[in-house]
């Protein structure tokens, strides 16, 4: 069963690019939203972000505000949280791919910001960065979102860079085309790499 790794900033089309993958029976992971889910689930998370962080916690959830004027003041604290919410989230996908495998599912694809920079890019088999021209990605943004341009370009330009992304994976699937065109040139990387 294969991994691959899926990585891109926000407007290049990684969505789309999963939904190719998940009609492939391959199981898509989103480490955004299996972190938002062991908030809920998992004691041992809770737990240490607690001891670590104070009363963060309310019975609707994480106090994201609260933890946010912690953690963005003093970096070994977002240090911390990130090494406490790593460990744990790399801890569950490995789980989840476990299950995934037993169900004789195709293969994994895992969606994750960091994936590149923590230990969980060594899980994969290949790592495919999703990349589409900026100004292209600025209109998907607006559009999606609701949101003006300058707000766009400024978290377009927070996030890392497609040389960056370039450098760094093992393959460049390249949106610069229409909806359809993409979704062709997706299948047609991910057959070849799901056959390997």
């Amino acid at each position: 069963m294969k991994i691959i790794g899926i990585v891109g900033g926000t407007g290049a089309g990684k969505t789309t690019a999963l939904q190719e993958l998940a009609a492939m029976n391959v199981e898509v992971l989103d480490c955004d939203a299996v972190y938002h889910q062991l908030l809920t689930t998992s004691a041992q998370l809770r737990e240490k972000l607690t001891a670590r962080f104070g009363d963060i916690f309310t019975p609707q959830g994480l106090n994201r505000q609260k933890l946010g004027s912690i953690v963005f003041q003093d970096p070994q604290a977002l240090r911390d949280l990130n090494e406490i919410t790593f460990g744990i989230i790399i801890a569950e996908l490995r789980r989840r791919i476990g299950l995934a495998e037993q169900a004789e599912r195709r293969g994994v694809a895992i969606d994750g910001v960091a994936l590149l920079e923590t230990e969980l890019k060594d899980s994969c088999d290949t790592v495919v960065a999703i990349v589409a021209p900026e100004e292209v990605r600025i209109r998907r943004i607006m559009a999606r979102e609701g949101i003006s341009e300058e707000y766009a370009r400024s978290r377009a330009k927070a996030q890392k860079s497609e040389q960056w992304f370039r450098e760094r994976c093992d393959y460049v699937l390249v949106n610069d085309c229409g909806m359809e065109e993409f979704r062709a040139r997706a299948r047609a990387l991910f057959e070849t790499l799901l056959d390997d």
